[in-house]
């Protein structure tokens, strides 16, 4: 991984990442192929960066959107914006090409910046299925329970936590000592997908798997209880009612998210699980697509928000219009109907 790139090879198509020793193979796709695959990641990128950017500038701008609940979006926003903008280019170029070429330094790094923004996105979901059952199974004391304060150390505790546990592991030798006698070194020069892989097969699983069994934990009440309050629901009062129907549909929003975050996630996490315990024998194409189709999630939840939130269309419209440069605009009403 560490040598320099060999150009002229450019002249003489090789089945190799580098004209060294011990260089791994490459798998070369002819031009058009390489083109249309750039094109559809390019694309997905732009999705998601945008998507994200959007959901980001509307709970800032907007002091309408000023919620707990919002600003834990915000948060969960930025992660998926950060994985568009500082790891899916690289990871485009190594799934086209098949090599890495950007020595072990960036390796680490790029697997150290994918893990923390994904291992950060499922902590903010855990979280936020945590606010959305205390404000459906516990609305009267929700208020006082989840504030602003609160969903503070939230963030803090799902950025902090997925930051320290991702930097000890990958920047000590505890990985390579404490997996020796399951798992291979990398084996040949120009791969970096041995390391990712191995770092998410027996390290990531359960700090993935936990959160995923608590959120389904608590949709699974979150759905029990929304659905006696449907029955309960005439003998409320208008105001209540409304109230009421809007905790349940934002809970129903959010369970469709953390749905798709496990459907997208769940073929990657359990195949590298595998994949680590039978000497990494997943085919290069194979692991692609599970891992493209694990990003595609970050690019879900801005189009997720579109079709379920009448606020994030509202916003979004006026950030288009370009009536967000109005005065006072910043403080209209999202919700009103």
């Amino acid at each position: 991984m560490g040598a320099v790139l060999d150009f002229s090879a450019g002249e003489h198509p090789a089945a190799l990442c580098y004209q060294v020793n011990g260089s791994c193979p490459r798998t070369a796709h002819p031009l058009g192929i390489r083109l249309a695959i750039y094109l559809a990641c390019a694309a997905g990128m732009l999705i998601t960066v945008l998507g994200n950017l959007f959901v980001v500038f509307s709970v800032s701008y907007f002091k309408a959107l000023h919620t707990p609940t919002n600003f834990l979006l915000l948060s969960l926003a930025l992660a998926d914006m950060l994985l568009g903008v500082l790891v899916l280019p690289l990871s485009t170029i190594r799934s086209v090409e098949s090599c890495w070429f950007f020595r072990d330094f960036l390796c680490r790094l790029h697997t150290y910046l994918d893990t923390l923004f994904c291992l950060t996105s499922i902590f903010h979901l855990c979280f936020i299925s945590v606010d959305r059952y205390c404000a459906v199974c516990d609305p009267l004391l929700y208020p006082s329970k989840f504030t602003a304060t609160v969903a503070l150390r939230y963030i803090l505790a799902g950025w902090g936590v997925p930051a320290a546990y991702t930097a000890f592991f990958l920047y000590t030798d505890v990985l390579d000592r404490g997996l020796r006698e399951w798992l291979v070194e990398i084996p040949c020069v120009g791969s970096c997908q041995m390391l990712f892989n191995k770092f998410w097969g027996w390290l990531n699983f359960p700090v993935f798997f936990v959160p995923c069994v608590i959120m389904i934990s608590l949709y699974a009440r979150i759905f029990v209880v929304a659905s006696r309050q449907a029955q309960q629901i005439s003998t409320l009062n208008k105001s209540l009612a409304g109230a009421a129907k809007r905790e349940r549909k934002a809970a129903k929003t959010l369970g469709i998210a953390v749905g798709i975050y496990l459907l997208c996630w769940l073929p990657f996490t359990v195949d590298t699980m595998v994949d680590s315990l039978l000497n990494f024998i997943t085919p290069p194409l194979v692991f692609d697509i599970f891992i493209w189709f694990a990003y595609f999630n970050s690019a879900c939840n801005p189009i997720i928000y579109v079709f379920s939130y009448r606020w994030f269309r509202k916003a979004l419209k006026l950030i288009l219009s370009l009536e967000i440069f109005s005065r006072q605009k910043s403080t209209v009403d999202l919700y009103q109907e």
